[in-house]
């Protein structure tokens, strides 16, 4: 049998449970066909899909996101950023930097299941992180995207969209390995949200039967620093081994692939975020007090994994991207106080629907397809990654996969038409729930304040003033000048396109 190259919602496994489950009249005639026809999905779909070696032209992809960086603090980015990571500014030099690149939420939580899945992640309520898998069964990701093409896939690193906990001490399913993911070395979420454990597989590597009291810095915010919450932690974790121990497991799976395979890497860093904890080598190395020194390492880490890469042949033929997952934990105090803008000039932090928010730097290498030292400054989205491994791998996506992701791979190769955006809104929800809708320069926010952690976050209007805001980010890109009263027109088409992104299934074409 021919090998088939039509890729199936979810992964193998979840498509298993489909094909088997008991017909339900509520599901309709297909559930019986489904559960009918198990026996012959099992032998012509199923082995046909894991035994299917991918193209030897697919490259392989590597995609290592950092937590909590701004969009200032590469110098890449911002020239007048104090703090040095040549590694990471590297990369721009060898490929194509984004200057409009976002986060589809502003937190850690809601970036990961946007990028995931391809799906908006105000579509379901990621704040269950903490109870369930945010990720459904059968719902595709870029993980299982790739391993049904062939792909060995590999996830080192913070999870946090969710697991179905029940004791540490049992499996933790709905994790990376039960969505497409064949290996998984992590933690369930942040190194300052406990209980703090490693997790290899769908286990506890050790669970949480120590613990450790809560901590933080002085000078700082009671949320900067050296901050982690009280909690259960395992014996064989120390917090300030975990960056490092990430890498070591990252390098593992680098020199470990199967070389007749390509090679699908997700690694996700738990830092800059809190806690900053630089090692003895980069303690007072920056300018930028302990946030500075702990990027630095952060960076450090990255050029290993880099190398890692040179040396074990692969570089050459791999599409790698780089990104943070949401704005910086940065005050306009620290600003001032260090002189150094972790948001670039951008307006706001983490959690915010302004940009510094959810405007991420983005960088993408790939030897000989990308062309070095490029700009683009297309819009695009986390949630676009699944559209365009999609388009890599040269396969289409089904119907109601990655329902809100758009394929900028011509973008990547200079083919992309000229006066034709890769996409044509963006939709994001900030941490205390305020919409924000983007359309070419304008930018429209459905309340008052900052919508997240800048202080003020919520603002009540008065009756002759504006009820959101709006912005055209071409004149004003650190969003200063309020048109809500002067664009009424503009207003309203926003607010109806928003309308309808929120109540359609899907955005992508």
């Amino acid at each position: 049998m021919p090998c088939s190259k039509k890729v199936v919602i979810g992964n193998n496994t979840a498509l298993w449970r489909r094909a088997t489950r008991t017909a339900n009249p509520r599901l309709g005639p297909a559930t019986l066909v489904w559960s009918a026809c198990a026996t012959i999905l099992a032998a012509t779909l199923l082995l046909p899909l894991q035994a299917c070696a991918a193209s030897p032209e697919n490259p392989n992809i590597v995609f290592i996101l950092v937590d909590d960086m701004g969009y200032g603090d590469p110098g890449c980015f911002n020239p007048e950023s104090k703090i040095s990571i040549p590694h990471i500014d590297s990369l721009a030099e060898a490929g194509m930097r984004f200057t409009d690149a976002h986060a589809p939420g502003p937190l850690c939580h809601m970036s990961r299941y946007g990028l995931l899945t391809g799906r908006y992640p105000f579509r379901t309520d990621v704040s269950d992180w903490r109870e369930r898998p945010l990720i459904d069964d059968d719902q595709m990701t870029i993980a299982s995207l790739l391993q049904g093409q062939g792909y060995q896939t590999a996830m080192v690193g913070k999870w946090h969209v969710g697991f179905a906990e029940n004791g540490y001490e049992n499996p933790l399913p709905g994790g990376p390995v039960d969505r497409g993911f064949d290996s998984y070395f992590g933690i369930r979420a942040s190194t300052d949200i406990p209980p703090y454990f490693y997790i290899r597989g769908d286990h506890a590597v050790q669970p949480p039967t120590d613990h450790i009291a809560a901590n933080n810095s002085d000078g700082w915010s009671p949320v900067q620093g050296a901050f982690w919450r009280a909690g259960g932690i395992a014996p064989d974790l120390k917090l300030k081994d975990v960056l490092p121990r990430f890498t070591d497991e990252a390098i593992t799976v680098i020199e470990n692939a199967d070389r007749d395979k390509p090679l699908f890497l997700y690694l996700a860093y738990p830092a800059p975020h809190t806690p900053w904890l630089p090692s003895a080598e980069f303690k007072g190395r920056s300018e930028v007090g302990m946030y500075g020194d702990f990027l630095m390492m952060v960076d450090a880490m990255v050029g290993r994994v880099l190398k890692a890469l040179d040396d074990a042949g692969l570089a050459e033929n791999t599409l790698l991207f780089f990104s943070s997952d949401n704005g910086p934990m940065w005050y306009d105090s620290d600003a001032v106080r260090f002189g150094h803008d972790s948001s670039g000039g951008l307006r706001g932090m983490k959690g915010d629907a302004w940009e510094g928010g959810h405007r991420m730097p983005f960088i993408v290498r790939w030897p000989g397809k990308v062309k070095s030292g490029t700009t683009s400054e297309e819009t695009i989205c986390f949630t676009d990654l699944m559209a365009t491994f999609a388009a890599v791998v040269n396969t289409p996506l089904p119907s109601g996969a990655g329902s809100d992701s758009f394929n900028f791979l011509p973008e990547l190769l200079g083919e992309q038409p000229n006066k034709q955006a890769v996409r044509d809104q963006l939709a994001i929800q900030s941490a205390n729930g305020y919409m924000t809708l983007r359309v070419g320069p304008w930018k429209y926010i459905d309340g008052l304040g900052s919508g997240g952690f800048t202080k003020p976050n919520r603002i009540k209007p008065t009756p002759d003033g504006p009820k959101g805001q709006l912005y055209n980010l071409d004149d004003d890109p650190g969003e200063m000048k309020n048109l809500y009263l002067d664009k009424t027109n503009v207003v309203d088409r926003m607010k109806s396109t928003l309308a309808h992104i929120q109540q359609a299934e899907q955005t992508r074409p």
